[in-house]
């Protein structure tokens, strides 16, 4: 597979090169266009006093702007989709650079009540989420938080064999994204199943043939009209009669004008990204059950939903003065669209969900894939059964600069507890979100930031920030209580692996001694595995009666006057703590 920083430097290149063209022939086709016009009103001017040339000339003109208009808004649609691609490799420099604070953060999906995602900073500045997220559309970044958030142990080689499929298709995945970046939602999902599901009809089902009859008509008498056989006054009664059919029906069309023009672009995006899906062959089960979503009418959903667009632009065209009043008036234009609309509908409506849904999760997958793409040294933990839970070899945080982390090996068998134990900034909270991030990565089916990983697939359950509320008047305390509560309530009906992080913090020493003893063996007596760090020297002393607790700590030493950290996770118990140094460093104390 290619260096991911030398791929993306290449493709930022390569379509800074096809903007310049493009531009130019934007330039061409804008110029070409104005030449029309000019051409267009100097026949007008030459002609004007003969009715029937002036009009020819405006139609003819009008036929030839619907063209270039047409053209000119597909070569923009490329522009865009080539400045989307640019664009995307560009952020990937930056992200491999480490920069990535500017991206969206996905605060909106924290929960305080969450088995872990406040804990191991999942979402918020500087979080998993924001370094990892690169859905182009809100259903999508709905779906990849959802899959951090879901807590899921099943089918993990299934998920693991997808999101490699996609981290070796980095080209196809940026063509996708590019496309999907192009959305425009001025409306949400939700608000547009609800309208295909509720949607009440109200044109006529003669409409499914009185419009190409009443155009034949027009046709006729227009070619009657200009063969001198007709009056002008015969086709403007028949302009009229035309907008009086259209008239009786007109309010509920500009509502149905209004609601369609929200969906618009979206329902065209979704066209191009299905297609994509569509022309793709998968190889891994998981794509390949979510592709087969699409695959199983006679007729391609890209077709389907094209057939959508072209009506939706269709219909939009009454938008246009001189159309509107003259389709109107000659081909019951409104009607004849609106009809098609509801037909399409009623046929195909209650299927939009399972297909947006599908192009949902290939978006957040694409994130996942992404993200294996940018760390070709991670590696995808290989899943047992026995009784190693987890035993990774050389293991980071994934947000840590590669530069600067120092790297682990620990093995954490079924049933086991490590007490880990070390003094302030020594390492201890680094390494419990390093471990929940592990885990949490594996279930998604990620490859984690390790050179080999061994991994019995558990649910993760932590508590490691706590904060009182003055809102419901429940002290730091007592919602410490209540999160524990949660902790022995759950392990009770499933496994987990437990973190928790200083326990009982808002109770005297004492106290918090006799209390985190009892908690220890409770976890313990329920059979649970997991790791709690601790400040309290005293809790290690559980180890001696219980075998299935081991002691760890991070270690710190004073070097010529200076705090040193090696970052490492030992067997034991911790036996230098720096507070007092600290304090007299910065001269808070003498």
């Amino acid at each position: 597979m290619q260096e991911p920083l030398l791929f993306y430097n290449e493709r930022i290149s390569e379509y800074k090169d096809r903007l310049s063209q493009l531009k130019k022939r934007l330039f061409a086709s804008s110029m070409l266009r104005l030449a029309i016009f000019c051409i267009a009103a100097i026949g007008i001017y030459v002609a004007f006093g003969n009715g029937k040339w002036v009009a020819a000339i405006v139609i003819v003109t009008i036929v030839i702007f619907v063209f270039l208009v047409s053209r000119h808004t597909d070569l923009q649609y490329r522009r865009d989709r080539i400045k989307a691609i640019r664009n995307i490799n560009t952020v990937e420099v930056e992200v491999l650079g480490r920069n990535f604070h500017h991206l969206p953060d996905g605060e909106e999906f924290n929960r305080d009540d969450h088995y872990y995602c406040r804990d191991i900073d999942l979402f918020g500045r500087g979080s998993f989420y924001q370094y990892t997220n690169r859905t182009a559309l809100k259903e999508g970044s709905a779906y990849l938080a959802s899959l951090l958030l879901e807590n899921d142990i099943q089918d993990i080689p299934a998920k693991q064999e997808a999101v490699n499929e996609l981290g070796q298709m980095p080209k196809w995945r940026q063509e996708f994204s590019a496309v999907a970046s192009l959305v425009k939602t001025e409306t949400p999902f939700s608000v547009i199943m609800n309208w295909l599901k509720g949607y009440q009809a109200f044109v006529p089902k003669y409409m499914s043939f009185l419009p190409m009859g009443f155009s034949l008509v027009s046709v006729g008498l227009t070619f009657l009209y200009f063969m001198d056989l007709l009056s002008g006054w015969g086709v403007v009664f028949w302009l009229f009669l035309g907008l009086g059919i259209t008239g009786v029906h007109l309010k509920r069309i500009n509502k149905l004008s209004a609601d369609t023009s929200k969906v618009q672009s979206t329902f065209h995006q979704y066209q191009k990204l299905i297609m994509q899906l569509e022309r793709t062959d998968f190889k891994s089960g998981l794509l390949k059950q979510k592709q087969e979503r699409v695959l199983q009418h006679k007729i391609p959903t890209s077709k389907i939903l094209k057939e959508f667009s072209k009506i939706l632009n269709a219909f939009d065209q009454r938008n246009n003065m001189i159309f509107g009043f003259l389709g109107n008036g000659f081909l019951l234009w409104d009607l004849r669209q609106s009809f098609k609309l509801e037909q399409w509908i009623r046929k195909h409506g209650h299927d939009v969900g399972s297909w947006f849904n599908v192009v949902a999760f290939f978006d957040a997958y694409n994130s996942l894939g992404n993200f294996a793409f940018n760390h070709p040294e991670y590696t995808y933990p290989k899943i047992t059964t026995g009784d190693v839970v987890l035993k990774p070899t050389q293991a980071g945080h994934p947000l840590l600069d590669p530069k600067k982390s120092v790297l682990n090996d620990f093995q954490i068998d079924r049933e086991q507890f490590f007490i880990i134990t070390g003094a302030n900034m020594a390492g201890k909270s680094t390494f419990l979100r390093t471990v929940s991030l592990q885990i949490v990565m594996a279930n998604v089916g990620l490859p984690v930031c390790a050179s080999r990983s061994e991994y019995a697939p558990i649910k993760l359950i932590t508590s490691m920030r706590t904060s009182d509320s003055l809102a419901d008047d429940e002290s730091y305390f007592f919602s410490e209580l209540k999160r524990l509560k949660f902790i022995v309530d759950e392990i009770q009906e499933d496994r987990y692996f437990i973190i928790l992080d200083e326990i009982l913090k808002g109770t005297n020493s004492t106290d918090k001694a006799i209390g985190s003893k009892k908690f220890v063996q409770k976890l313990v007596a329920s059979k649970s595995t997991g790791i709690i760090a601790t400040h309290d020297l005293s809790l290690c002393e559980i180890a001696k009666d219980l075998p299935q607790v081991a002691n760890c700590y991070f270690d710190a030493e004073i070097i010529d006057g200076e705090l040193y950290f090696d970052y490492k996770l030992k067997k034991g118990v911790c036996q230098n703590m720096n507070a007092s140094f600290l304090l007299k460093k910065m001269e808070i104390v003498n």
